[in-house]
């Protein structure tokens, strides 16, 4: 049994992973405007690709929550993935001309493809707790990346091209959305033993790390 909040030792074991995101060359390009559009086209639509089966993973969890409003929790994250999070990048697709259909036309990247297989994976063989310790790491790390960013260098949030992208993130709904994922992640796990959170650890650390490997490949864009 643990005293300090599951969610709190899962933030800080993935600490130094998330730190180098936030020094990642593309995440600073997005915060001072100079990344290249090229690149950010690149991640733009790996990632909408990315959020396709990320709403997947949370969809193992209206197949496995044992309760009606566990499935509900889930399932609203489905829609908020499909309507909400990446209406963003339909707003970037529209402006940048690229049509849905172009998207799906798209290699997917191979960091792309093996760190959703990776959470996909790990939904299918594990808990309720494990589906949202791959989810969190995505979420809370673009919470706290789009937070920073608005907090340290409050002009992005105006820029005229990536503006849209930093405040979508820092936003209150989309800060909301990861603050109910971080209070279900602390339910889930509540009483788990150490070798139940060390799995949970493992999960949300691996996540972390393709996280990084993720602005990796879009600053290389590198398939």
């Amino acid at each position: 049994m643990m005293n300090a909040p599951v969610s709190s030792r899962l933030h800080e074991a993935a600490r130094p992973i998330w730190e180098q995101c936030h020094a990642h060359p593309f995440v600073r390009g997005l915060a001072d405007g100079s990344l290249d559009p090229e690149k950010f086209r690149f991640f733009l639509l790996q990632d909408y690709l990315y959020l396709y089966d990320y709403a997947k993973v949370f969809a193992y969890g209206v197949i496995k929550a044992r309760d009606q409003e566990l499935m509900r929790v889930f399932a609203e994250n489905v829609d908020a993935i499909l309507g909400g999070e990446m209406n963003i990048h339909r707003t970037y697709m529209a402006r940048m001309g690229i049509s849905e259909e172009q998207v799906f036309s798209v290699q997917p990247a191979l960091a792309n493809l093996s760190y959703t297989h990776y959470m996909l994976s790990a939904a299918a063989a594990g808990s309720t707790a494990d589906i949202v310790a791959a989810i969190l790491s995505c979420s809370w790390s673009y919470a706290e990346i789009g937070s920073r960013m608005a907090k340290d260098r409050p002009e992005s949030v105006n820029h005229p091209f990536y503006g849209e992208w930093v405040s979508g993130y820092a936003g209150g709904d989309y800060q909301a959305t990861n603050d109910a994922l971080i209070a279900l992640m602390d339910q889930l796990a509540e009483g788990c033993s150490e070798a139940e959170y060390r799995r949970l650890e493992e999960i949300f650390v691996t996540c972390s790390r393709y996280e990084l490997g993720f602005w990796d490949m879009a600053w290389n864009q590198e398939l």
